[in-house]
């Protein structure tokens, strides 16, 4: 411990060394040119490091490019798989009831039936009058027309 306080007195003793301006100017040229040389390759690998960045993001934007095509394409794909698969559950309806598909709206087996069955119902229900050449209507069944509509609207409205 005698060393260290004896170091520490003879530290606080001495004087501070000066450097002239030359010297310096010396030390801070010496400085640059070692962080110069550290550094020369800075420039040349700051703009490989931005062609990569470039390509980076030109191949990206192929890719996304490509993906959003190929998105695209499947949800084509999918909404013809769809019409298709539609108009098959219409025309099967059809031969099942006779009615004609392009009547038909609904986009399943069920719906599709249950407005086959609604049509027929009301084809039957209500008779296409019969008309002479004087203009006169006539009722091709047994009931009047005021009957049939009356009947035909009491089943439709309940």
């Amino acid at each position: 411990m005698g060393t260290d306080n004896q170091n520490s007195q003879e530290n606080a003793t001495q004087e501070p060394r000066t450097f002239t301006q030359e010297e310096v100017n010396s030390f801070l040229a010496k400085d640059r040119k070692q962080m110069e040389e550290k550094y020369s390759d800075y420039a040349e690998l700051k703009e490989k490091a931005a062609r990569l960045d470039q390509i980076e993001e030109d191949a990206k934007s192929e890719l996304q490019k490509a993906k959003e095509k190929a998105e695209k394409l499947q949800a084509e794909i999918s909404a013809y798989k769809r019409d298709a698969e539609i108009r098959t559950i219409r025309d099967r309806v059809a031969q099942t009831t006779g009615v004609p598909a392009g009547l038909l709206s609904g986009e399943t087996e069920e719906a599709c039936t249950e407005q086959a069955n609604a049509i027929l119902t009301f084809k039957a229900d209500v008779p296409y009058p019969t008309i002479k050449d004087g203009g006169e209507a006539q009722v091709s069944t047994k009931m009047d027309a005021r009957a049939a509509f009356k009947e035909w609207a009491s089943k439709t409205i309940d």
